[in-house]
């Protein structure tokens, strides 16, 4: 591929970022029915085990804050190789872990890893494809991105069966090896030399500073934060809560984790056909009030247990379907707002997402209880705030950026 910016989406190039992008996401959905069986197997509470998710939340957040920097300095291709290949090494250790405490430090290596595809396939797309085109190719990525997700907790509950929990990281470590190689072969630098930050990578870190005075940033990130901290309350819980309180089977639980990601597609397969016509903006502020409705609605339905496990079923379809709308629109607009630093503006929002999600796993791991509550106060609280997110967004977009931002 040309350094060139294209005309129209490359539907190669999105089919290809789409698959490397999933490592995080199947990483996290395909154990998820195995949760239960780590409490058994290493005789540890279920806020350990949840601990698993924590920490690769945190690694996830800590690698994208990384490789946005360095991809801006060094070019895409070689941080993205070398992030993949991190992940595959950590999926094996991961496999053969000892302790619960062996098993949440190589969660934190192997997100580290993964963290690479998430924020390079986001700025790639972005370095290959126009203003106009890019909320809807990230919007493309999203529902490419969640083709994996959708199967994987299916896929896990299967493995269970055969083999246990370690299987699934032994399904992992054939899948990053899968990814490493495409990625060699396949995937192209997008980022030329004469655009790269030639000082040491710190120059390109400070443009986080420059990033993170701007509230419309923090607009960004409370909108698309908030509104992935709901989902990652729901992808903690969820695994108890259905699976102990409500009595789902592992092998059932990954249909009902499914219909969720079928929202997300739907959502991103709608923005596709709307963003083009009315911008991010419109999309962002109508997102992020249907996921602060619909948090609150789930909210209602755990602490009083109306209608019982159908009812928040309805609710979580709503909460996780703008998650990938809002994630793209959000990204997409931060990332034109500093054309410059379009790597340290993805890296920065994608952690930020990371390191709220990470708050939400932790807090419902905290209140777990064996009831939903847990799960439903911190889903209100996270749109909530993704509403005032919207706010902020709204009030301070029309701010010029300063020419020193974009040095």
């Amino acid at each position: 591929m040309s350094h060139a910016v294209r005309s129209g989406p490359d539907a190669r190039l999105i089919l290809l970022l789409g698959a490397l992008a999933a490592c995080g996401p199947i990483s996290i959905d395909m154990y998820l029915p195995s949760l239960p069986s780590i409490t058994q197997a290493f005789n540890v509470s279920a806020g350990a085990a949840q601990g698993t998710l924590t920490s690769f939340m945190l690694g996830f957040s800590v690698g994208m804050l990384l490789y946005g920097p360095m991809s801006d300095a060094y070019g895409r291709r070689p941080v993205l190789l070398g992030g993949i290949i991190m992940y595959t090494l950590a999926t094996i250790a991961c496999a053969v872990s000892l302790s619960i405490g062996a098993l949440v430090t190589f969660r934190f290596v192997q997100a580290l890893g993964a963290g690479a595809a998430s924020v390079l396939a986001r700025a790639i797309a972005r370095d290959a494809h126009g203003p106009t085109d890019a909320a809807r190719v990230l919007s493309m990525l999203a529902i490419v991105t969640s083709i994996g997700p959708l199967l994987a907790p299916l896929i896990g509950g299967q493995l269970l069966l055969l083999g246990g929990w370690r299987v699934v990281f032994v399904a992992l470590t054939l899948f990053g090896a899968l990814c490493a190689a495409t990625a060699f072969l396949r995937v192209p630098e997008t980022w030329p030399r004469e655009k790269r930050a030639h000082g040491a990578v710190l120059q390109s870190f400070a443009a986080y500073g420059t990033l993170l005075k701007d509230p419309v940033t923090w607009g960004h990130m409370l909108c698309g934060g908030m509104a992935f901290a709901s989902m990652f309350a729901y992808i903690t819980a969820t695994p108890f809560v259905y699976i102990e309180y409500f009595h789902v089977s592992p092998q059932h639980y990954g249909f009902l984790f499914g219909l969720n990601i079928v929202g997300i597609m739907l959502g991103n397969f709608v923005n596709t056909r709307v963003v083009g016509r009315t911008g991010p903006l419109p999309v962002i502020s109508v997102a992020a009030t249907i996921s602060f409705v619909a948090s609150l609605y789930v909210a209602l339905m755990c602490l009083t247990g109306w209608g019982g496990l159908w009812s928040i079923v309805a609710g979580l379809f709503f909460v996780v379907g703008v998650v990938g709308v809002l994630s793209a629109n959000c990204t997409t607009d931060l990332m034109h707002r500093y054309p410059q630093n379009a790597g340290a503006a993805a890296a920065v929002f994608g952690a930020m997402q990371l390191a709220f999600g990470a708050l939400s796993s932790f807090a419902v791991g905290l209140w777990h209880d064996g009831s939903p509550q847990g799960m439903g106060v911190t889903i209100a609280v996270a749109g909530s705030l993704c509403f005032v997110g919207r706010f902020l967004v709204r009030r301070w977009h029309g701010r010029p950026v300063s020419r020193t931002s974009v040095a």
